[in-house]
């Protein structure tokens, strides 16, 4: 069933702030924090330091009325750098690649920082900023393919 959830982005500390908002909302992470170091390595990409290795790459929770938030750290290491206006996104989770696909054309068209959704260890995925300057995510997880 597609969904709508709100991706934040953090400076290495996307654990700490979740582990808060659990308290918060009285609710538990919807799958284990994914880790840096569970990702496979990439041809040509330089290996991660070994301060990054245990940095969230992905986590989730749900929120209220059924909203789900999700969450990564940002790494310097791999070129990224947080700035208020990149710390969240509007993550769609579509039904299909199809419908992903139309979506990000859509979006796209006049924006900037895309990259077209594709297939990834985890799922299919893409992302990018609108003209508008909103940044929208496409993630259809391998379990619902």
């Amino acid at each position: 069933m597609a969904n709508v959830s709100i991706y934040l982005n953090f400076a290495g500390n996307a654990e700490e702030a979740f582990t808060h908002y659990k308290k918060v909302f009285g609710t538990e992470f919807s799958t284990p924090p994914m880790r840096f170091k569970d990702m496979p390595p990439r041809e040509g990409a330089p290996p991660l330091p070994e301060a990054d290795k245990n940095k969230v790459m992905h986590m989730a929770m749900p929120i209220l009325g059924g909203l789900q938030i999700m969450a990564t750290d940002m790494l310097e290491s791999m070129g990224q750098k947080l700035v208020e206006g990149n710390n969240f996104t509007i993550s769609l989770g579509p039904d299909t690649k199809e419908e992903a696909d139309r979506m990000y054309h859509e979006l796209s068209d006049g924006g900037t920082d895309s990259v077209a959704p594709h297939d990834e260890f985890w799922g299919y995925w893409g992302t990018c900023k609108d003209r508008f300057g909103i940044r929208w995510m496409f993630n259809i997880m391998k379990q619902q393919q």
